[in-house]
């Protein structure tokens, strides 16, 4: 059996790589005088007062201009420390006020040339330095004349609205899977296209502090929504008794434990597929998930697929949740 670990791990990997790639054809793409706002959600920092962001602008003569969040504007306990700030550094970006218009925040002047460059060290300050999860808890803004681009996982602003209603699951929508996206796509109130799929046509949707996996297989034609609550967590009787008297309260689901990890699941079945089953499925995971991860975490410790920070100047460099 495949290691679920190392499985959930490719699957963050694809993520960010995947968020790098369509965030160096944005950039690539901002036509003059436009900004491109990141945001990392409140939520993912552990306290509702601490926003990392990254913005970045298109110049004048094929010029980039990009700004980061610095200790000027953290609250107290969760400002950068020292080796943190060295290694956004040595990524490429200046100090405070050692770039004309970055103000107290780490500035880059680049060329447009670099847009790829530039994507990997915002990728990897949002992960790395910043601590961000996974793209999907990034929230970006766009400001210029042209439309807002797709930054795959990462949420457009909802100042913003990707689609005003729901959509209906379109006619021409052939095969199991296609059905699935359509379905997911109309509950996010967004395109099929910009939903976040892996490799292997997995969906990922964030819900809180846990992430919610959508996969589908045809033969059997089976829709599984599934979700790693915690990893990290030593097997022994009281988990496994745990889980299976979770599982006789569950409505629907069943929860269980394999590789080091507690995992809830939904399956939906395929055969005479009804999207509203599937809907159902979706929203009652992801109350689970976020809830659930919380609780047994308590009770049986482990990592959340997020983990938020703790507060305190002299606490460990915030990790997250590197599966």
């Amino acid at each position: 059996m495949a290691d679920l670990g190392t499985d959930l791990a490719a699957k963050v990997d694809a993520a960010w790589s995947t968020f790098t790639v369509a965030l160096a054809t944005a950039i690539e793409g901002l036509p003059e005088d436009s900004d491109l706002e990141l945001v990392l959600d409140p939520t993912a920092t552990g306290t509702g007062s601490a926003v990392y962001d990254v913005t970045v602008s298109r110049l004048k003569n094929d010029e980039l201009h990009a700004d980061a969040t610095s200790n000027a504007t953290l609250p107290d306990g969760v400002t950068l420390d020292r080796t943190t700030i060295a290694h956004l550094i040595a990524l490429g970006w200046q100090p405070p006020g050692a770039v004309e218009g970055a103000g107290e925040r780490f500035g880059m002047r680049v060329p447009i040339s670099e847009a790829a460059s530039l994507a990997e060290i915002i990728t990897r300050t949002f992960r790395e330095m910043y601590n961000a999860p996974h793209p999907a808890f990034l929230t970006y803004d766009f400001t210029g004349e042209t439309e807002a681009p797709s930054l795959a996982t990462a949420r457009l602003a909802p100042s913003i609205p990707t689609a005003p209603e729901p959509r209906a699951i379109t006619a021409e929508a052939s095969g199991l899977g296609s059905v699935v996206r359509e379905v997911v796509a109309a509950m996010l109130r967004t395109e099929p296209e910009r939903l976040s799929v892996d490799d292997n046509g997995e969906i990922s949707v964030r819900a809180g502090s846990a992430m919610v996996f959508i996969k589908v297989t045809e033969r059997p034609a089976v829709v599984d929504v599934y979700s790693p609550l915690l990893t990290e967590v030593d097997p022994n009787e009281r988990v496994y008794r745990e889980l299976s008297e979770l599982t006789q309260r569950l409505p629907i689901g069943r929860l269980y434990y394999l590789s080091g990890t507690i995992w809830v699941s939904v399956p939906v079945y395929g055969r005479d597929f009804q999207p509203t089953h599937l809907m159902l499925a979706v929203e009652s995971m992801t109350r689970l998930a976020d809830d659930l991860d919380d609780r047994l975490q308590g009770k049986f410790g482990g990592r959340r697929f997020f983990e938020p920070t703790t507060d305190g100047p002299e606490e460990e460099p915030r990790t997250g949740m590197y599966l």
